[in-house]
């Protein structure tokens, strides 16, 4: 079925944890990124988020952003062994001087 509502580990040991899914597919949630583990320092930060009606298709589309500076978009798949796996790209956005800098500021 490919719900979010779920925890979601990345390759690199990052967390996100979405523990309820609202009817119009919008999400709040938490991220922990992977060096937290070993660094207590580091806090989790707020995630917001959005997924297509998993009613409508069998893997459906989403996007959610991580304290207003990074921003995800990606696509949940069901595997033939029912496992379901998340593909995202991701944009991580600095503050620039100015709209001449803008370019480097966007990885």
């Amino acid at each position: 079925q490919c719900l979010l509502s779920e925890s979601w580990w990345s390759d690199t040991s990052c967390r996100m944890v979405v523990s309820i899914l609202s009817k119009d597919g919008s999400f709040f949630s938490s991220y922990l990124p992977g060096p937290a583990a070993s660094n207590p320092e580091i806090l989790t930060s707020p995630l917001e988020g959005s997924q297509q009606d998993a009613g409508l298709v069998s893997q459906p589309t989403f996007s959610f952003t991580i304290a207003q500076t990074t921003a995800f978009l990606g696509q949940c798949y069901v595997g033939t062994n029912g496992e379901e796996t998340l593909y995202t790209l991701w944009l991580l956005q600095e503050v620039a001087k100015g709209p001449a800098e803008d370019w480097k500021a966007t990885r």
